[in-house]
């Protein structure tokens, strides 16, 4: 009796064990729907939902850190056609994004638009100076004109206003604006950025589909942009980089839209990175991105001049005229991932991808982007000429950096820890308890299954033993 109750007693031991085990792996398929579903829901542009109360905060702080390239050796320059010698001074921080979006409004279509306001307040505390700091720099009117307007007609104002090719300008005027004495207007790198409004936005709210959550439907009232001769570099695709649909396949690249580059563009999983003990997927941009259209023909519609690019073969660089209204050229800083070219007639730049990459550092569940920073360069051009007096000397066209900025964000540490309290450490604990569940069924239903073998091969030799006796 007692090795009947004993198997009997292993026997259940053994479909207890399996149950448990069945357990664990039914809640793996009913706990991910159940965080699905509640993820869905919070990631929802609507009132009350994490998503959209991240959405309309600024608590998380937004910095612009500018670099500004200083000229060692501008008379040399001028003179006798010497490359630039540049140091880069820096970094300028200032605060933006301070300001809520305005007029949020939204639409039977399952759509919210909304203004983002524009401002800039200087921190002295995370800059190496005051904004009166001088720079000497390319003169933005001689480098205008130079690319706008016949060279003799340029010649003409230059004289007569007695310019030069470089210019000394504190920071604060480089960045927010000064009366130029050749054109007699205000200009700046971002003249009038405060007290302005980027859009209206209009976006998805993802409540009919999640995948289209925060995806841009129009920006300024329209679907597509007009700068570009070509359809397909006019479409305005993906998000503005806040935030993306819910559970990210790292093999699909991420979109958005940035009209501080005047087109769409996609950036790539890297890699998994710990932010604060959240796990994030890093997204950076791609060299191709960038790249000539000769080597990429995605890109062969930003190509809209042959002054720069002949035959639209110079990699790193896009001419923003189209977009701005004057000839910038936007890259990565110190022409990362750019043509050797853009090196070679300048001294003092040292591209590097941990430096001056673009990366987004975003939650995989949700789709927020938890970290981001968006480096990028401004530029302008200048070059030999006979008509302009200052340009004679000059040996080659140089597209020659202004200066670069660090727009980056984070999520501070008391929003981390909301984060991992709301959703990672249940999560986690989901997960543990699924492990243990699985890990002690499989454990009984292993030692019941081999006790139960163990019990009936004894049970067998003795029956043999007494049949000898």
């Amino acid at each position: 009796m007692t090795c009947c109750d004993q198997k009997c007693g292993l026997i259940a031991g053994t479909v207890v064990g399996a149950l448990i085990a069945l357990l664990g792996g039914i809640l793996i398929p009913v706990g991910d729907l159940i965080i699905g579903d509640t993820v869905k829901k919070e990631a929802v542009l609507e009132n009350g939902t994490l998503a959209f109360d991240t959405w309309t905060s600024v608590d998380t702080a937004v910095w612009r850190q500018f670099w500004l390239f200083d000229v060692q050796n501008p008379d040399d320059v001028v003179n006798k056609g010497a490359k630039p010698v540049l140091v880069q001074k820096g970094p300028y921080t200032y605060k933006t994004r301070y300001i809520p979006k305005k007029d949020i409004t939204f639409y039977d279509n399952n759509t919210v638009s909304f203004l983002l306001p524009a401002g800039a307040i200087f921190d002295p505390s995370m800059s190496v100076g005051p904004e009166e700091d001088i720079i000497t720099t390319l003169n933005l009117a001689v480098a205008g004109l130079y690319s706008a307007i016949p060279h003799g007609l340029a010649n003409m104002f230059i004289n007569k206003s007695n310019s030069t090719l470089f210019q000394n300008r504190t920071v604060k005027e480089l960045l927010w604006g000064y009366k130029d004495p050749m054109l007699n207007s205000m200009l700046g790198l971002f003249y009038d950025y405060n007290n302005t409004v980027d859009g209206p936005y209009t976006v998805f709210t993802g409540k009919d589909d999640i995948n289209k959550v925060a995806t841009i439907e129009r920006w300024k009232y329209n679907t597509s942009l007009s700068y570009w001769n070509d359809s397909y570099c006019n479409m305005i695709n993906g998000t503005d980089g806040s935030s993306f649909s819910p559970k990210l396949d790292k093999k699909k690249p991420l979109y958005f839209f940035s009209p501080d580059i005047c087109r769409s563009i996609s950036a790539v999983y890297e890699g998994t990175v710990d932010l604060k003990g959240i796990d994030v997927y890093r997204y950076t941009l791609p060299s191709e991105a960038l790249e000539s259209p000769a080597s990429n023909p995605d890109n062969h519609c930003y190509c809209t001049e042959t002054k720069v690019s002949k035959n639209c073969t110079l990699a790193g660089v896009l001419d923003l005229t189209p977009c701005q209204g004057y000839p910038v050229y936007l890259s990565l800083p110190h022409f990362l991932y750019g043509s050797p070219d853009l090196l070679e007639g300048l001294e003092g730049l040292n591209p590097n991808p941990d430096e001056h990459s673009i990366i987004l550092d975003v939650e995989p569940i949700t789709g927020f982007t938890l970290r981001f920073a968006k480096r990028l360069q401004l530029n302008m051009l200048y070059g030999p000429s006979k008509e302009i007096v200052i340009l004679n000397k000059i040996k080659k066209l140089t597209i020659f950096p202004l200066m670069w900025v660090n727009e980056t964000g984070t999520l501070d540490d008391e929003t981390a820890e909301m984060f991992k309290g709301e959703l990672i450490s249940k999560l986690d604990l989901l997960k543990w308890i699924q492990i243990g569940l699985l890990v002690a069924g499989s454990v009984i239903f292993v030692a019941c299954l081999i006790g139960t073998i163990v019990v009936s091969c004894n049970k067998k030799s003795k029956k043999k033993t007494g049949l000898r006796g």
